[in-house]
């Protein structure tokens, strides 16, 4: 009897690492197809959610004429917006599927349902962020929501799939803080990020390491944060000033300096330290990457293969990061 036990237990421990796994790397695409939306301008290929001109597929333009006449249907851009949130609705089930799992095995599975309870709850709310993209028309606060959310589920499916697999370091809680402070610093820099490109501000400096020729280029930094407004404009209803879009894009130059002296001091500090030195060659790896693929973006004016590659390497970072302090905190324990 007892050994029957054992074996349903490690049959529904495989089914559940199994979902886990695949959520998380799920979870990497739908986050770099997100950026390859937004950043091919295709946000708002369709007008309407969570179908497409009233479909659950891009309907042809005859009918979505009759049901939108004021938006024009623009196929190429409305597959992509589809193709995402298919990506997405099947990561939301996966989800489902760890979260009754989870509470299914309670007390048999190496994990609580805790954090699969929280993913199911911030993958609904990723779904009323991801209808408010499109109903408010593409409000930056609310865009950048829509991104941090994405990277949320991303970073708490990788933890969950990291947990049991990870060998124990000795010593490794010396460098613990460091490393939870790592992942702060990151999450900073990629609310930025997603501030810099929900506004359009990628391009606002089009020269490197200066900005309009200078190193500290006239600034309007109250209006460039009000989170409370409309994409491009002002509080007012008065259009967004360069000089608004240039303090948006030079705080997130000033910020990927920040996370590149930072991280670039945890890797070497995770170089030397016992059973910690493949973890602290892949954080300098991606971080040196990311930082060539950010001023490229600027060096060759946004090239739409580079600028969804920036938006990955900050995924994979913030996957490497959470690996790290999986490790160091928890060192492989259930």
């Amino acid at each position: 009897m007892d050994g029957l036990k054992v074996m349903q237990r490690d049959v529904i421990q495989r089914r559940y690492d199994r979902l886990v796994l695949a959520a998380a790397l799920l979870a990497l695409v739908a986050v770099v197809l997100g950026a390859y939306v937004r950043l091919s301008d295709a946000g708002l290929g369709c007008p309407d959610w969570p179908g497409c001109y009233g479909h659950l597929t891009v309907p042809h333009s005859e009918a979505a004429q009759q049901a939108y006449p004021a938006k024009p249907l623009e196929a190429h851009k409305a597959w992509k917006e589809m193709v995402h949130r298919y990506f997405a609705g099947t990561l939301g089930l996966l989800i489902a599927a760890i979260c009754f799992t989870a509470w299914r095995g309670r007390g048999r599975l190496a994990a609580s349902p805790a954090v699969p309870t929280l993913l199911l709850a911030l993958v609904a709310f990723q779904a009323v962020l991801g209808m408010w993209t499109v109903t408010l028309l593409l409000k930056p606060a609310i865009v950048s929501l829509h991104l941090l959310g994405g990277m949320a589920t991303l970073a708490l499916l990788v933890w969950l799939a990291s947990s049991r697999w990870l060998a124990s370091t000795p010593d490794s809680l010396q460098l613990a803080p460091w490393a939870m402070l790592g992942l702060a610093v990151l999450g900073c820099q990629i609310a930025l990020g997603g501030w810099t490109s929900s506004n359009y501000a990628a391009l606002a400096c089009t020269d490197f390491p200066s900005c309009h020729e200078a190193w500290w280029p006239s600034m309007d930094f109250p209006s460039a944060f009000h989170l409370a407004r409309e994409l491009g404009m002002n509080t007012d209803g008065s259009r967004l000033s360069m000089d608004a879009l240039t303090a948006i894009h030079v705080t997130h130059r000033i910020g990927a300096l920040a996370v590149f002296i930072y991280l670039g001091w945890l890797g070497s500090r995770l170089l030397h330290a016992p059973g910690l030195r493949p973890l602290g060659i892949g954080l300098l790896g991606l971080l040196l990457v990311q930082i060539g693929l950010g001023v490229s973006n600027v060096v060759f004016s946004l090239p739409l293969p580079i600028a969804v590659a920036h938006n990955a390497g900050a995924a994979l970072l913030l996957a490497a990061l959470v690996v790290i302090n999986s490790k160091l905190l928890r060192g492989g324990s259930p």
